[in-house]
């Protein structure tokens, strides 16, 4: 068993080497934050000690193996000197085959990451166990984050995919949980070198599958919970938007819903992220299959249906009226016509009739008026701007523009917007009234 014999190896060939070599280099068990003249005399002890040990039949296993500790440790000083005595920087710790690379990188110590990168060690290399590259184990943590910078400007390949497929940018978005690990300025960063938002593993998963996973998990979490998820997916849906994503295409051809459907089936829930992506100008039917796959006005309609229908209290009532009506005026800045259906469906023959019946005929009334007239040329010339402006944000670009204020103004409706308390967060499903 390669666990129990690596365990073997280290107990009984080089751990006395280890042993002493942390002995010199360490004052106290623990003290790794060595003044500039500790570490001046501490590094003559350890040339001296490795003098002395220079004939053991296991001496490069056993400094090589101290590289691995200092690594872990962030002992830059005391790596200088083990290598310069021939450590092997690919030393694989037999126990978890990491190697010290790797170490450094899952202890975030980016000094000793530009060290062994500096001195030849393998920035591609993967362990054995879990196929990853120090890019994607950096890519993982939040607090790794000096790590990712430093492989980066060490020229680490962003787009480098695991045997599963999976890119550093795939690792940073699976390992984001949205409540513990929140992931956004990595990849922010991967973003900005590059990384390959239309990346897919063998699975098929890809950049907004992973972020539908999670606005799922929101509907299903508390209160609490889906709040902090939606802070995090709004975040991360903010920078692939700005990266060019397309959030209306179905993630498979099976037609697994898109970002912009899952947040249009459920509105109400996910209102912050309904709004973000209508006013970010994404598409409002499937880019992919078109109308016939699914349509903005037909989701937002639906779902006010069926919120309504368990709705008993007035207010809120009015207020998911509201948020549709402002879903649907904000729809047409960057789509002036709306794929609207002929005629409404409220209930099936044999039902009763729906509670808001005449309130959700005058919303659908006002949605047919608007479009049995051709849209202002004003309007149109808006959404023209908008679209060729593209991708998202578009505030800098438009005030950049040779425009009067008023008509700047006017190219950034979404400014004139404030949301009202508690429109701001996701709500999980059980808070439906």
């Amino acid at each position: 068993m390669p666990f129990l014999h690596g365990f073997r190896r280290i107990i009984y060939e080089y751990q006395p080497l280890v042993d002493a070599v942390m002995c010199v280099v360490l004052l106290e068990e623990g003290d790794d934050n060595n003044s500039p003249e500790e570490e001046s005399t501490l590094c003559s002890s350890l040339v001296e000690l490795l003098e002395r040990e220079s004939e053991s039949e296991v001496f490069l296993e056993g400094i090589s193996y101290a590289l691995f500790k200092m690594a872990e440790r962030g002992l830059v000083f005391a790596a200088e000197i083990l290598l310069r005595y021939g450590a092997d920087l690919n030393f694989e710790d037999p126990v978890s085959y990491y190697n010290p690379l790797h170490i450094a990188v899952l202890r975030n110590r980016p000094n000793m990451v530009r060290l062994l990168v500096g001195h030849g060690a393998d920035i591609e290399k993967r362990d054995r166990i879990h196929e990853s590259s120090p890019l994607d184990l950096a890519s993982e943590e939040s607090e790794r984050l000096p790590c990712l910078l430093a492989l980066l400007d060490m020229g680490a390949h962003v787009n480098a995919k695991d045997k599963h497929g999976k890119t550093p940018l795939l690792h940073a978005l699976a390992s984001s949980d949205g409540l513990t690990v929140h992931n956004t300025e990595n990849i922010q960063l991967l973003l900005q070198r590059g990384a390959d938002i239309r990346a897919a593993t063998v699975d098929g998963e890809t950049v907004e599958s992973s972020l539908v996973f999670l606005v799922k998990e929101a509907l299903e979490a508390s209160m609490e919970d889906a709040a902090e998820i939606g802070k995090f997916c709004l975040r991360t849906t903010e920078l692939l938007l700005a990266h060019g994503v397309d959030p209306s295409c179905c993630l498979n051809e099976e037609g697994e819903p898109s970002l912009t459907q899952t947040s249009l089936e459920h509105f109400d829930l996910l209102f912050p992220l309904a709004l973000l992506l209508i006013q970010s100008g994404a598409s409002l039917v499937c880019s992919h299959h078109g109308d016939s796959c699914w349509s903005g006005y037909s989701l937002i309609f639906h779902r006010l249906q069926t919120a309504l229908q368990q709705c008993s209290d007035h207010s809120h009532a009015s207020e998911l009226l509201k948020q549709a009506e402002v879903l649907l005026d904000l729809a047409r800045v960057d789509v002036p016509t709306l794929h609207l259906s002929p005629r409404l469906e409220l209930s099936m023959p044999g039902q009763d009739p729906h509670p808001y019946a005449q309130a959700l005929a005058d919303l659908h009334n006002q949605v047919a008026a608007c479009e049995a007239s051709p849209p202002a040329l004003r309007c149109l010339c808006r959404a023209f701007i908008r679209n060729h402006l593209q991708p998202w944000p578009l505030e800098d670009r438009i005030k950049a523009l040779p425009l009067p204020e008023r008509l700047k103004d006017f190219l950034l409706p979404e400014h004139s917007y404030t949301a009202k308390p508690g429109w701001d967060c996701f709500k999980p499903q059980h808070t439906q009234r």
